[in-house]
């Protein structure tokens, strides 16, 4: 068996920046244990998978050791491989997914990911959160992922995390944040839970940083930068209870996998 995939950085304009990301096109779903393998074999933080749904696209996430409920980055990617490397002739394209219909839409080479809002709460922050994080931020909140707020970008930048101490966390993802330099808000984000240290860029933790900052900015629109060693710019709009998430994206590499 013969399967297409393709390698494409995602909040990427440029050669080695942003998200890698495998993306397969499937014309029916495989064996889960096989996906799951593929996603091991690849070794990025995520491979996804989409089959044809009517006019619409079934799409599922997996990270080299565990299926995911939501990912940014791999659904840009996969959005790009339809619009610019298979002739996918609409400028908006749906995908069923476990976290509902996301919609993306393609505006000249940036595209948009339409994904719900999952704002996060205050809560106590656990001992092996600091610990993890080698640095004690100063405020503490949670919704999938914890989100930890710091004072400065420097702070952000300089987290060297112990990772197997955040693995214990009762979490997928941590992820750290300041006010950015350069932009409105920096981000970082660890799940070593979920076989991945640190994400280069990271859409779904969007999810939880768009409404934080739209509410503490009190503005809607916002710049956004992920201060990973690949770095990424992701431009946010807070929509009632939707977030938009814009970024571009290139291709690195077309294959197939034989199994």
């Amino acid at each position: 068996m013969k399967i297409p995939c393709y390698y494409v950085d995602a909040f990427a304009g440029e050669a080695f920046h942003g998200n890698p990301a495998a993306i397969c096109p499937l014309e029916s779903w495989l064996p889960d244990r096989i996906m799951q393998n593929i996603a091991a074999e690849n070794n990025l933080s995520e491979t996804a998978f989409f089959v044809p749904r009517g006019e619409d696209f079934d799409l599922r996430w997996f990270t080299p050791t565990t299926e995911v409920d939501l990912c940014g980055h791999a659904t840009l990617a996969s959005a790009f491989v339809l619009f610019a490397e298979r002739g996918f002739p609409r400028y908006l394209v749906n995908f069923h997914t476990r976290s509902g219909v996301l919609s993306v839409t393609r505006q000249s080479d940036l595209y948009m990911l339409d994904f719900p809002a999952r704002p996060p709460v205050a809560c106590v922050p656990p001992q092996n959160l600091t610990d993890g994080l080698g640095a004690k931020p100063v405020e503490v909140l949670k919704s999938r992922d914890y989100l930890a707020v710091f004072a400065s970008e420097r702070e952000v930048r300089a987290l060297t995390p112990d990772f197997a101490a955040l693995k214990t966390l009762d979490c997928l993802g941590i992820i750290a944040t300041a006010p950015g330099r350069q932009c409105d808000f920096v981000s970082r984000f660890f799940a070593p839970a979920a076989g991945v240290n640190e994400d280069p860029v990271t859409g779904s933790a969007h999810c939880t940083l768009i409404p934080y900052w739209a509410k503490r900015l009190k503005k809607t629109n916002l710049s956004a930068c992920q201060v990973s060693a690949r770095g990424g710019e992701l431009s946010c709009e807070l929509r009632d209870e939707r977030v938009k998430i814009g970024g571009r994206a290139r291709i690195f590499m077309r294959g197939e996998i034989s199994l």
